[in-house]
């Protein structure tokens, strides 16, 4: 090339900034297009203030409720008191007769995740457009390890986060064990910013890891202060679950369920509280999908064993009569693990949130599309395990919970972002209004109603397992880090603007832990002194 030219030279790299523009501008307009719009897109959508005055509204804490203005500057909140004055330069939205809350936080999601085969519809831009749309400012993905290298996961996690539009956190799955993993999640504990570690005990031949494993996991996260958490279903019993119904002739969504019932779910769920009662650490349980599930963790919290039971949106409001739809895409859409259960499930899980056997709600964000599913049309198997819930997860809990009369809306606002907040260490920075907190905060109008479909999601994927749900409670307006983000039906986002919150170790799961091995050493009596007699 360096003989060109340089007339040529200059045409071609003209020719190549019109190509990459055009490129550029076709994904920009599918977001458009989608009601999905950027700030630098031309989709009319500009920045806002960096000043706002949140006004007249009734602002929720979990802990207190109050009718207060809310001052934002440059991010933060910076006064929460009645009858704030400001000048012209501040934006001013009124929520007189609204609810003023913390923005979500999803403590389980999955965004651009390589599994079974294919990828997450929803990568850090799209998955984080559909939180934002739906209240959530905020969420924690897991970081799946490469070849089993937690630091090569992490860097790999790192660069597909580079679009966020929100923050965002981590937690690290493991899916093997030997030193190396061991020295790596010191490594992600005191140099990254991530205090949780999962362990899978199901996925046999892929993720899965046996109790030697779990229970070497289970000490090293008591070491570093970080908070262990399990997928539990028993894997070896699920795979033979998996040979019985293939026997039997059921290929169908239908198998899935059938190959993994509750009592695979509620024998794990024992077996790794057992293990980290043993261990003595803090334990979370994530997806708590039955009442199977949901009793020994009633059970081991009745006991004062440090446990967190985290149901999902899915498996709080639906059952599992979708898997038994006689069309396939339909009945594929809901296959997820531990799987939808049959109706009663739900209703108990609802009722365990409402008196605080279960702790916060997350979704278990995953989604794939309908051609994706279709992988798995002779063999349920093969389909990929996800559903969708980032967008739809604010509105359905106030719709479920609190519309209801379940709970209040102080417990809505614990449930759904203090608590994640707490248990991961960065309380009150998020999941509060108060001053000094970041500004991530939402409007909710408790008198207007939304309606769920997939042609109006901001997800990706095609489908939506709550298509044409209906409820009450609308989120009007999300201010994510000091910014207007959704407001009037339309977002303003900017690829990049999410920023990485680091999650220190030692949250308050871990508060006395010491005094009770200590108790331990002391109540052992042991060792005994006796004399070798003669022989």
């Amino acid at each position: 090339m360096d003989s060109w030219p340089l007339g040529c030279r200059l045409l071609s790299a003209f020719l190549f900034l019109i190509v990459s523009a055009s490129a550029a501008a076709s994904e920009v307009n599918q977001f458009c297009e989608a009601k999905i719009g950027y700030e630098e897109s031309g989709c009319g959508i500009s920045a806002s203030s960096s000043k706002i005055l949140v006004k007249g509204g009734t602002v929720v804490n979990a802990h207190h409720q109050e009718v207060a203005d809310v001052f934002i500057e440059d991010g933060t909140i910076v006064a929460v008191r009645p009858n704030i004055e400001v000048g012209d330069d501040v934006t001013v939205l009124d929520a007189t007769g609204k609810y003023v809350m913390p923005g979500g936080i999803d403590p389980h999601t999955h965004l651009a995740f390589g599994f079974m085969g294919t990828e997450t519809m929803d990568d850090f831009f799209s998955g984080q457009a559909a939180a934002l749309a739906g209240g959530t400012t905020m969420h924690i993905d897991f970081v799946i390890p490469v070849d089993g290298s937690l630091i090569v996961g992490f860097e790999a996690y790192e660069k597909k986060a580079k679009r966020s539009v929100m923050d965002y956190g981590f937690h690290m799955a493991v899916t093997k064990w030997d030193d190396t993993v061991a020295k790596e999640m010191e490594i992600m504990v005191n140099e990254k910013g991530i205090n949780s570690f999962k362990f899978f005990m199901a996925y046999k031949g892929s993720l899965m890891i046996n109790d030697e494993l779990l229970l070497e996991g289970f000490k090293k996260c008591k070491s570093l202060g970080a908070v262990a958490m399990v997928h539990a279903e028993n894997g070896d019993a699920v795979l033979e679950g998996q040979k019985r119904m293939i026997e039997l002739g059921i290929t169908g969504p239908e198998g899935h369920a059938l190959s993994r019932p509750a009592v695979l779910e509620g024998e794990a769920t024992a077996r790794a509280i057992r293990l980290a009662a043993f261990v003595n650490t803090p334990l979370y349980i994530v997806h708590v999908m039955s009442i199977d599930a949901m009793e020994e963790i009633a059970k081991a919290r009745k006991s004062g064993q440090r446990v967190i039971g985290e149901p999902v949106v899915s498996g709080l409001v639906l059952d599992d009569s979708g898997l038994w739809d006689p069309d396939f895409v339909t009945a594929a859409k809901f296959v997820m693990s531990p799987p939808i259960r049959a109706a009663g499930h739900n209703k108990a899980l609802q009722a365990a949130l409402s008196a605080g056997f279960l702790q916060l709600v997350g979704t278990d964000h995953c989604v794939f599309n309908s051609t994706q599913k279709s992988m798995g049309i002779d063999d349920f198997r093969k389909i990929p395990n996800g559903v969708n819930g980032i967008e739809e997860r604010m509105h359905l809990v106030w719709d479920t919970m609190v519309e209801s009369g379940k709970i209040s809306v102080s417990d809505y606002v614990r449930i759904t972002s203090t608590e994640c907040a707490r248990i991961f260490n960065i309380y009150p920075r998020k999941g509060a209004i108060l001053v000094g907190s970041d500004a991530d905060i939402i409007i909710l109008n408790p008198n207007s109603s939304f309606e769920i479909s997939a042609s109006t999601q901001h997800s990706r994927t095609d489908t939506n397992i709550y298509e044409g749900r209906q409820g009450k409670g609308k989120v009007e307006v999300t201010i994510a880090g000091g910014r207007i983000v959704w407001i009037n039906d339309e977002l303003k986002i900017t690829a990049g603007s999410g920023k990485y919150v680091r999650l220190p170790p030692y949250g308050y799961l871990f508060e006395g832990m010491d005094k009770v091995d200590a108790m331990y050493i002391s109540s052992l009596k042991a060792p005994v002194k006796r004399s070798r007699s003669a022989v």
